[in-house]
């Protein structure tokens, strides 16, 4: 009679731990970068422009999604991860915003498609970009702007800070939002450049050839008539 009662109470012990562990390794929610809602660029023969390379700290080119904590260490967040590679997001994130800013459809990643002559190249750097429960996010990053001549035409240094309620949705979408902050300044610097002179001046024009056989016959000084005061008598 009692091996008759065990085996029943051994099954429902186990159905108990199998939902205990079930509910303890719940999936992780996947996040992704707010883009905003960058419209749709119009002009297709507008600013010519390459982003990139766009090089993101190495801390940040991973999926799992980073907390920062009061003394300034970093912990993975364990109710979330990034859904794919944070560094495409990036990159995509700031082409549509930029492309949108810019109202051209003539923006694109380095590195460039073959033929494509931009009116200036944007060299950007993210050495950080994270947030913590109790931290703000954090962006910090220098972009240098390098016009159609090869020259420098602006260097600058960018941090920006946003506050947020502390859950992991709302630094991620405060994050997303740094990131459109520095895409407007951007497009602020690079809207003057799109206005450079040619690489190529215009050239004088050339002399004309002289016709077919002109040059071959010697040229015969004109006999100019002498004039004398003498004068001819006829008998």
């Amino acid at each position: 009679m009692m091996n008759v009662l065990r085996l029943p109470l051994i099954a429902l012990l186990t159905g108990v731990l199998g939902l205990a562990g079930c509910s303890t390794h719940q999936p992780a929610a996947l996040y992704q970068l707010d883009s905003g809602t960058p419209g749709q660029p119009a002009q297709s023969a507008g600013m010519a422009v390459v982003l990139g390379p766009v090089t993101v700290a190495d801390y940040l080119q991973r999926e799992t999604l980073l907390q920062r904590q009061t003394d300034g260490s970093l912990s993975a967040a364990t109710d979330g991860r990034w859904a794919g590679s944070l560094s495409a997001d990036i990159d995509q994130l700031l082409l549509r915003q930029l492309a949108w800013r810019l109202d051209s459809q003539r923006v694109v990643l380095a590195p460039a498609p073959a033929g494509f002559a931009p009116d200036v190249q944007v060299l950007l750097s993210i050495t950080r970009l994270d947030s913590g429960k109790n931290q703000p996010a954090i962006l910090d990053a220098q972009w240098r702007l390098i016009d159609r001549r090869g020259q420098v035409r602006d260097n600058r240094m960018v941090h920006l800070e946003k506050q947020h309620d502390g859950t992991t949705a709302s630094q991620v979408k405060a994050q997303g939002e740094l990131l459109q902050q520095m895409s407007q300044q951007l497009a602020v610097a690079l809207k003057p450049l799109a206005n450079q002179p040619p690489l190529v001046e215009s050239r004088k024009p050339e002399p004309k050839p002289a016709r077919k056989g002109e040059s071959d016959k010697p040229r015969i000084p004109m006999a100019s008539p002498i004039r004398t005061d003498m004068e001819v008598f006829r008998f």
